[in-house]
């Protein structure tokens, strides 16, 4: 995960979503490992794959605040204002502990 945050914070994004990808393939993926991945797709202009990897880092940990909060601004730039709001007042829930 490390090496993948590396990659993509020196802008080599093919080659951190290569070794992301490449972590993935194990059976219990990390939260953050697709929480990470879906940072970089958005950031590759790939919005519709980030989203799945924000569900699924959520699914794997609802905790996951900052999953909760991209969601929520993806789904408002995608017109969904229910989604958005749901998952932003997780997002709120979570932080205010």
């Amino acid at each position: 995960m490390n090496l993948g945050r590396l990659l993509h914070a020196s802008g080599q994004l093919e080659e951190a979503e290569r070794v992301y990808r490449e972590a993935l393939g194990a059976q219990d993926p990390d939260p953050l490992l697709l929480f990470n991945l879906g940072v970089l797709l958005e950031d590759s202009d790939r919005a519709g794959e980030a989203l799945g990897c924000y569900q699924r880092a959520i699914t794997a940990d609802p905790d996951l605040a900052d999953a909760h909060f991209n969601l929520a601004r993806l789904y408002e730039r995608a017109g969904k204002p229910q989604h958005a709001i749901r998952h932003l007042g997780c997002y709120r829930k979570l932080t205010q502990q």
